[in-house]
């Protein structure tokens, strides 16, 4: 990514002669995901991957139209714009969890206990199992008018 860009405003990069008459777009919304800082890698990835599927499964005007490439192959549409990752201490998530309740922002949950279930009920079980000022938080993806998610993720940083 070069110096002239944001996160906020591209994703990766494209040949130039790709982006010569595209302007970069600027988006109203964030999609943001803040992982605890101390998982280990395998686990940011993992937790990471699940918690945007819960944002694309339910949120469609996240999603982009469908991929092809010059054969005519045919892809999956993915997101529309940038997924930002932040990380932050096991307090900030806790706060971060119960801003996103507050303003009503729609968002995914990752628990430690999903890193010991192998499927879908299982997570579920895992997760209604805890009152949510007890779940012991790992992950949490939200989406929402840019300046709410920001405020949401607020005390987080970037993740490396």
């Amino acid at each position: 990514m070069s110096s002239e860009t944001s996160p906020e405003t591209t994703s990766a990069p494209v040949s130039a002669a790709a982006t010569a008459s595209v302007p970069p777009v600027r988006f109203d919304t964030k999609i943001a995901v803040l992982l605890r800082e101390d998982l280990a890698l395998w686990q940011r990835l993992n937790a990471t991957a699940f918690l945007v599927s819960g944002l694309g499964s339910q949120l469609p005007e996240v999603i982009g139209e469908p991929y092809e490439d010059a054969d005519g192959t045919p892809y999956l549409p993915m997101f529309r714009q940038p997924v930002l990752v932040f990380e932050a201490t096991k307090e900030v998530l806790t706060a971060a969890h119960a801003k996103a309740l507050s303003r009503v922002l729609p968002r995914a949950l990752f628990t430690a206990d999903l890193f010991a279930t192998g499927h879908d009920e299982a997570n579920r079980a895992a997760v209604r199992a805890v009152p949510g000022a007890q779940l012991d938080l790992v992950g949490l993806a939200v989406y929402g008018p840019k300046n709410a998610v920001d405020k949401v993720v607020k005390g987080a940083r970037m993740h490396p």
